[in-house]
């Protein structure tokens, strides 16, 4: 008789795992959706402001008009 591998269980074991992790998130999103804490983030949520933008680095169009003045 041959020796079964261990390549298979472990092979299941992942596979179950996997399945397991996907359940539970499907799960928590059911839950957060039940509580109303999901929101649709539209394009205008994701729209960063000059404030965001001067926080980041970046040079506003403030500065120049502050300059040509």
């Amino acid at each position: 008789m041959a020796r079964k591998g261990k390549t298979g269980v472990l092979k299941r074991l992942r596979e179950v795992k996997k399945a397991e992790k996907a359940a539970l998130k499907r799960e928590q999103m059911a839950m957060r959706k039940e509580m109303g804490t999901v929101e649709d983030d539209g394009p205008a949520d994701r729209v960063a402001t000059a404030d965001d933008m001067a926080g980041y680095g970046f040079p506003t169009g403030d500065d120049e008009e502050e300059e040509t003045q």
